[in-house]
């Protein structure tokens, strides 16, 4: 079956005036227009596409590859606004339709927004919106402490940041634990901390508990073997000054560096940190 929104792999069976005609393993075809045709090919090579609905709401193939794809977040500007809705630029020549009670905030041409990308029951047709955490589940939760996932920034609260996990589930990242600049709609790697009875998850951009002591341990080390044995930080160092020279928070570098005193690879001084003589 051809899904709307998403790719497929298709067989060419035959080459007509407005393109190739694609079918998949049950028969289904779809049109691939002209100006996405390959420049060579024959009948029957297969090739991937992704299809969705062209101007005249037929479903049709294209090579381009889309921002967005059905089931997924993504973060994208508005092209232009309508007596109708929202429309944005997903990469593709149609732009994708936002509604206006999709819309979480009135959305402005030139502005970009993270949206849901689903398909209208109603219509048969991809739409967008806004309204992300409404397509977030937390109700059985994929993930537990200490998993590596990806992560979206989605919105900031009183308490911090809410992201999206593996576009999936939501959580939220605490102010405490943030100390680089992030902003709607950023992508990145994060760790999950905490899972809650309520369903609640807690994030963490480093990685969490003792499993971070070794990685922030080695990165002490190798900071000191690059300043000449020394650097200038120490418990009472500030956590902006601490993130600046290694990235992590004031929690991981005190954490890893009572680990590496206590191994007996650095002396902690009044004046910051040294490496002992046999780590050189």
């Amino acid at each position: 079956m051809l899904r709307i929104g998403e790719n497929h792999t298709l067989n060419i069976v035959r080459e007509t005036e407005p393109g190739l005609f694609l079918t998949d393993t049950q028969g289904d075809e779809v049109l691939l227009p002209n100006k996405y045709i390959p420049e060579t090919f024959e009948i029957g090579d297969e090739i991937d596409v992704f299809v969705y609905l062209d101007h005249e709401e037929r479903p049709v193939a294209t090579t381009l590859e889309p921002l967005v794809k059905l089931d997924e977040f993504a973060f994208l500007k508005c092209a232009e606004v309508t007596e109708f809705g929202a429309f944005l630029d997903w990469g593709l020549e149609k732009h994708l339709f936002v509604p206006f009670k999709e819309q979480a905030y009135p959305m402005k041409k030139g502005g970009r927004y993270l949206i849901f990308c689903y398909l209208d029951e109603d219509t048969d047709r991809l739409v967008a919106s806004s309204k992300v955490h409404a397509f977030l589940d937390n109700s059985e939760l994929t993930v537990e402490p200490f998993e590596e996932v990806d992560l979206i920034i989605s919105n900031k609260s009183d308490l911090g940041y809410n992201v999206i996990i593996n576009q999936l589930h939501l959580g939220l990242i605490y102010h405490d634990d943030v100390f680089q600049e992030i902003n709607v709609g950023d992508e990145m790697r994060g760790f999950i901390t905490k899972t809650r009875p309520d369903g609640k998850i807690d994030v963490s951009l480093q990685r969490p508990g003792y499993r971070s002591i070794e990685p922030n341990a080695e990165l002490i080390l190798d900071k000191l073997k690059q300043n000449d044995g020394y650097l200038n930080l120490t418990d009472k160092s500030s956590p902006e000054a601490i993130h600046s020279q290694l990235g992590i928070s004031k929690k991981s570098f005190k954490r890893a560096a009572g680990n590496l005193y206590k191994q007996r690879k650095i002396e902690i001084k009044d004046d910051g940190l040294y490496l002992n003589q046999n780590e050189n």
